[in-house]
């Protein structure tokens, strides 16, 4: 039966038997008697194995005649342009299906070969098979995928002809793996057939696209992440010397490119290199390369992209010198030509990064010394790691640190103890108070761990430790970040008592003062000092009873902490421990107030005094500190952990139902402010249901404030009231207050019942206001104050308005309608009117709401009744004693109009409406008050306009306002200073920053208002002129006439702007392009205006780079020249003089 098998399957490979080879060689097991292959062509004895090559050659030889495969790809470009179906697409079909076919008894003929079968067919069928491969059409990738196995099955069989079977399939498989779309078993494949590459020429001309390919494998991550990649890679080092040298190149090129992860592999790659090469190729690779990496290393700066990386390639071979044969050797030899005179170089960076490289590499020595060899180059590695920490530069210095630490840590057994201690002291005794760099005695603090980590060390270092504890005050925060991280080292390894290197009395003292990075490491440091977890409850609390009377503030910052380091339900029993605390000191202040020297209720209270009892003897209600800050502690532990309560509902109502039951006893037995104040807070955290009593008397003690009062009087209770959403009380209250001050009375009726309240209940309008101010200051209570129905709000809005009746009357002598109210509450009263204003804008906008008319409304009301006066005291001499009231409401109302801007509610026509309300104000004599305003104003427009679209008319005439507005206050000052200088110079320091601050803004956004730049610059410029021509004219008069040179010689309005025109290279090249413009334009015409620019120039040379004004000056000096040149009878002696003079100080300018 297998006799017919045999020959049924050799008769059927033929041409005209090609369905039947098919249908055996693709569906074999749908065959009648599932015909096995691989089984078949074991089975075949020698001859007829030989006639199955000579029949398949002959059958692929055939088919591929009739059908080359060079035309199938023409064939389906045909069919794409001409979009229609072609004949021979079916005879195409079957010849893939042959050849699938012919691979597939190729691939299991292949393992049947042996010595004594003559396989030249066979031979003859895979190059065929490998020049189908070559042409294949990209779609055929199943089919090529079977003959690439082919190929690589005959080079494993080592087979005839390999060589030139395995450089084909290498190339393909080469591509393959370099391609986007690679993946790990590709690589895979090129490592199993990497001898393949010795059979190619290097020279050949023809090789230039397999080198290409394989510098590409170092470009690749997938190579060089997978291990058979990386083995590649080392392989590909000894295929020739010259190709050491492009693989080099190619990855230094790409270090950049590399993330920092594969920098380890990439090592393991040139060591694996240089561990399997010898001879010549070994010797290129150590000079070439591992040295080229060491010179890099160096001379690198460290802001290179690639400097890290370089060394860590370099300690990847300084670690291996430690386990591996030969590499210390290595390393010794290669440094030694270049890394002791990098220690010696000139520059501070190569010193440093060649200190880096020692410090790693140490030692730096040849295995193959004898002792005293050995000791000798010991002893001079030593003199260099002291003369890194004397090195004049802190980088060197602070890299001289953290090798001695390293090295001391790593070899302490092997050091001289005398050298120990000289290197220590020298790091603890001397850099460690380096007092010209913090950045060195922040390194000693660092580094000092790393020495920590050797317990030989700790005896020592305990000795010496304790010299440095005044670090812990350093100026440098980083400093004593550093130096708190060395004390929790010393704690973790237990190298000695943290507090006698440190005294517990700094440490606390730091604590109370520091910054949060120092004071959470405190915190840590001291945690188990003074909350003990693994002690009882009471314990606890005596600790904090003892911290707190060593440092009460540093208590508090103790425990802001302390949840960091414990869970919730421990921060939750240490504050039930200080009520117990709080209750027994209580009971003991009523026992010894009754005398009950028996203590007949000694039982009742004999738990308490157990867990008090060392408390008792220390604490008392009359030490009033103490009990403030336990109530204080209270309260930080409770914010701290109720988030955690907020979401454990049972443990949040215990302890609410703990403190409210002892809360009402401790309003009555701590009555001092320190104490009510946290026990205020307290309440607030717990709901008003659960204590009644203070509760409702809350709004009671506002109420009892006096006028005046300080903020800390009220604050806390209107926080209280906020966090229980009772706010809508303190709005009745201030509102009864302002209503019964600001508006009048009805009737004779209502007033009668009105005096009758003020004789119990003091309207106090001032501090309603205080109030008001209080809640729109907080963002919290804020937010809860405008939550209260619109109704109440409008309100409030409306009785604050009446501040504009009370302030008419002010202003008109009148005391009519004013009520009790004085100048000063009317004015606040109408500044918060204003403010409240823009806030329910900005709350009910979304709903339609407008209240920026009545703020518009305001504005007409500020130009009908108070401008009026402004304008008025301009024609009096006399000006009355009320006469700063109409100042300082405009002032207000530009301030809040200003607000409304800079928040975004102002659109164009309300900042038109400004501009228009503050321009007849500037234009008076008295306008100055309002300048800063403006000022800051206009700044809060200009940045306003990036979000609109410039071309409008609207916002053209906006922009022509600004410019306007600016140069009229720009006039105001100058007339100021001419009429009375004094009051003068007092303005233009008032101007001084909201001015910079608007020029700035003016510069910043100059794409988006193009216009307003180029007018406030010519403003400037006209400004500046204008006031230095008029100096040189008085100063004409003179005998002695000299042109200003710097700022200060300058006239005071020049000066500021000078000043504020400086501070910014892009304002300063506005500026002088501005200037040569107006130069050119002969804008800036005659003798001491020419002078006034030649001034601006020299000033700005004196501060900025000559490129800035290089092409002013000549533009100047041809303007003087020309001067000169015409000059007549007419010019006067000074004219003359001043022409010289600027043009010699250009001359000196231009030709130094």
């Amino acid at each position: 039966m297998a006799t017919m098998k045999r020959e049924a399957f050799l008769e059927i490979v033929s041409k005209d038997s090609v369905e039947d080879f098919l249908r055996y060689t693709q569906h074999p097991k749908k065959t009648f008697d599932r015909f096995d292959l691989n089984e078949l062509l074991e089975e075949l004895p020698r001859k007829q194995k030989e006639v199955l090559w000579e029949r398949l050659m002959q059958l692929l030889t055939e088919c591929l005649m009739e059908n080359p495969v060079e035309t199938w790809q023409r064939i389906k470009d045909d069919e794409n342009n001409d979009h229609m179906e072609v004949e021979i697409v079916p005879e195409m079909k079957q010849t893939v299906a042959v050849i699938q076919g012919a691979t597939a008894v190729v691939s299991a003929s292949i393992p049947a070969v042996d010595e004594t079968v003559n396989y030249k067919a066979l031979t003859e069928c895979v190059f065929i098979l490998k020049g189908i491969l070559l042409v294949l059409p990209e779609p055929e990738k199943k089919l090529q995928g079977a003959i690439q196995r082919v190929c690589e099955m005959w080079w494993e069989k080592d087979l005839e002809g390999k060589e030139e079977l395995g450089k084909t399939l290498f190339i393909i498989l080469l591509r393959k793996s370099v391609n986007i779309a690679a993946t790990g078993a590709d690589i895979v494949r090129v490592w199993n057939l990497h001898q393949a590459l010795l059979s190619f020429d290097y020279d050949s001309v023809e090789i230039n696209e397999v080198k290409d390919l394989l510098l590409q494998c170092f470009m690749s991550v997938k190579y060089i992440k997978k291990e058979e990649g990386r083995r590649f890679l080392s392989f590909l080092f000894s295929w020739n010397v010259n190709f050491i040298k492009m693989i080099h190149a190619t990855v230094k090129n790409q270090l950049q490119f590399f993330p920092r992860f594969l920098m380890e592999y990439i090592s393991e790659v040139y060591f694996r290199a240089w561990k399997k090469m010898s001879g010549e190729f070994v010797e290129i690779l150590e000079h070439n390369c591992i040295q080229d990496f060491m010179h890099h290393g160096i001379h690198l700066p460290k802001s290179s992209p690639v400097h890290s990386k370089v060394r860590e390639v370099l300690s990847y071979f300084h670690k291996q010198s430690k386990v591996r044969q030969g590499v210390e050797e290595m390393l010794y030899r290669l440094y030694q030509p270049i890394l002791w005179r990098a220690l010696k170089a000139r520059n501070s960076e190569v010193r440093s990064n060649a200190a880096f490289l020692f410090v790693d590499a140490f030692p730096v020595c040849d295995p193959s010394f004898n002792t005293e060899e050995m000791n000798n180059e010991i002893q001079k590695q030593f003199e260099e790691l002291f003369s890194l920490l004397e090195d004049p530069h802190p980088v060197v210095r602070s890299t001289g640190i953290l090798g001695v630490s390293q090295i001391t840590s790593k070899y302490w057994e092997m050091i001289p103890a005398t050298i120990l201690a000289d290197l220590l002291n020298k790091l603890i005794g001397e850099l460690a108070c380096d007092t010209t760099s913090a950045d060195v005695r922040c390194s000693v603090f660092k580094c000092l761990p790393v020495i920590l980590d050797n317990k030989l060390s700790h005896p020592l270092l305990e000795q010496l430790l304790p010299t440095v504890r005044h670090s812990l005050h350093d100026n440098s925060e980083k400093v004593r970040v550093a130096f708190v991280d060395m004390l929790l080292k010393v704690k973790a390894v237990k190298a000695a008592k943290f507090w006698k290197i440190c005294p517990m009395e700094h440490l606390l003292t730091r604590l109370e003062v520091d910054a949060r990075p120092v004071s959470r490491r405190i915190v840590n440091l001291l945690f188990n000092s003074f909350f003990p977890i693994n002690q009882p409850e009471n314990v606890w609390c005596e600790r904090c009873v003892t911290l707190i009377q060593m440092n009460s503030a540093a208590a508090r910052k103790f425990y802001q902490c302390a949840y960091e380091y414990t869970a919730p339900t421990n921060i939750a029993k240490l504050m039930l421990t200080i009520r117990r605390c709080l209750n027994a000191c209580i009971q003991k202040a009523v026992r010894e107030n009754l005398h009950d020297s028996d203590n007949d209720d000694g039982g009742e209270d004999e738990s308490e005094k157990e867990n008090t009892s060392v408390l008792n003897n220390v604490l008392s209600i009359d030490d009033v500190a103490s009990m403030a800050s336990l109530l204080e502690v209270t309260v930080i532990l409770w914010r701290s952990i109720h988030k955690a309560l907020d979401q454990n509902e049972d443990a949040k109502d215990y302890t609410i139902r703990k403190f409210a039951a002892v809360l009402p006893e401790y309003f009555k037995v701590f009555k001092d402010e320190r104490c009510t104040t946290p026990l205020v807070i307290l309440a607030s955290f717990m709901p008003p249901a659960a204590i009644p009593t203070f509760s409702r008397g809350v709004i009671s003690r506002l109420r009892n404030i006096d006028n005046g009062a300080d903020e800390s009087k009220y604050s806390t209770l209107i926080d209280c009231m906020c966090r229980w959403g009772q706010v809508g009380h303190i709005m009745e209250l201030v509102c009864d207050w302002l209503s019964d001050t600001l508006t009048r009375r009805k009737s004779a009726k209502t007033s009668e019942r009105r005096v009758r309240i003020h004789v119990t209940h003091e309207s106090k309008p001032e501090l309603a206001i205080d109030y008001i101010e209080y809640l729109l200051t907080h963002p919290v209570n804020r937010d809860c104050l405008l939550s209260v129905p619109e109704k109440k709000l409008k309100k409030l809005l409306k009785i604050l308005s009446a501040a504009k009746e009370v302030l008419g009357s002010i202003l008109k002598a009148t005391d009519a309608g004013s009520g009790s109210c004085n100048q000063a509450t009317a004015l606040r009263a109408f500044s918060l009117y204003c403010r409240l204003n823009i806030h329910l804008q900005n709350k009910f906008s979304e709903n339609g709401k407008d209240y920026l008319s009545l703020l518009k409304e305001t504005g007409a009301w500020i130009e009908s009744q108070v401008l009026p006066f402004i304008l008025a005291s301009d024609q009096e001499d006399d000006i009355s004693k009320c006469s700063n009231v109409p100042e300082l409401i405009i002032q207000a109302y530009l301030t809040v109009c200003k607000d409304v801007i800079m928040v975004g509610l102002g659109n164009l026509g309300f900042q038109a409406h400004l501009l228009d309300m503050a321009l007849p104000v500037i234009q008076t004599e008295r306008g100055g008050f309002c300048a800063p305003v403006v000022f800051y104003a206009l700044k809060e427009i200009i940045e306003a306009s990036v979000t609109q679209n410039t071309d409008t008319d609207e916002v053209a005439n906006l922009f022509s306002a600004v410019q306007t507005v600016f140069q009229k206050v720009l006039e105001l000052v100058a007339c100021r200073l001419k009429k009375q200088q004094e009051e003068g110079i007092q303005l233009i320091h008032s101007i001084q920053m909201p001015l910079g601050e608007f020029i700035h803004a003016v510069q910043c956004w100059h794409s988006s208002c193009p216009v307003v730049h180029q007018g406030v610059l010519s403003t400037l410029l006209a400004a500046i002129v204008a006031e230095i021509n008029h100096v040189l004219q008085e100063a004409s008069n003179e005998k002695d006439i000299t042109i200003p040179k710097t700022i200060s010689d300058l006239p005071p309005l020049s000066s500021s702007l000078m000043t504020i025109i400086m501070k910014s290279v892009n304002v300063v090249r506005s500026f002088l392009n501005e200037l040569k413009e107006c130069i050119l334009s002969e804008e800036i015409e005659g003798i001491f205006s020419l002078t006034a620019a030649v001034c601006i120039v020299i000033i700005i040379k004196g501060k900025h780079k000559m490129s800035l004004v290089k092409d002013i000056a000549p533009a100047i000096q041809r303007r003087l020249v020309a001067h000169k040149d015409a000059a007549t009878e007419e010019y006067s002696c000074p004219e003359r003089i001043l022409c010289e003079s600027s043009l010699k100080v250009l001359d000196e300018f231009l030709n130094p």
